[in-house]
């Protein structure tokens, strides 16, 4: 999963699948591991990051982040689904199976 900064967000043109959240709170640590274990199965059709919610106010703004950790999936730049609090890896296979 890659890091990045709210730059980096607005140059997204492939499905991304963004999960924002502050890496010192407990059940975004546990995200963290849950998307980088099933990052490999969606090599070529999606990229992970993660960026800091506290760190890119603009992006929290623009796709209606109110708590962490949250999930957004874009397509082209366009959030097309969202979800907030921890989930498994089963519950992150539906979210992304069920747009891409």
């Amino acid at each position: 999963m890659k890091h990045v900064t709210e730059h980096h967000l607005s140059d997204w043109y492939r499905d991304v699948r963004t999960g924002t959240w502050p890496k010192a709170i407990e059940p975004c640590r546990v995200m963290d591991l849950v998307v980088g274990g099933i990052a490999d199965d969606y090599t070529g059709r999606l990229t992970s990051v993660r960026a800091d919610i506290t760190r890119c106010p603009a992006a929290t703004e623009r796709y209606g982040i109110t708590g962490a950790p949250s999930h957004v999936l874009l397509k082209k730049g366009a959030a097309v689904a969202h979800g907030t609090g921890p989930m498994t890896i089963a519950e992150v296979r539906k979210f992304l199976d069920g747009h891409l």
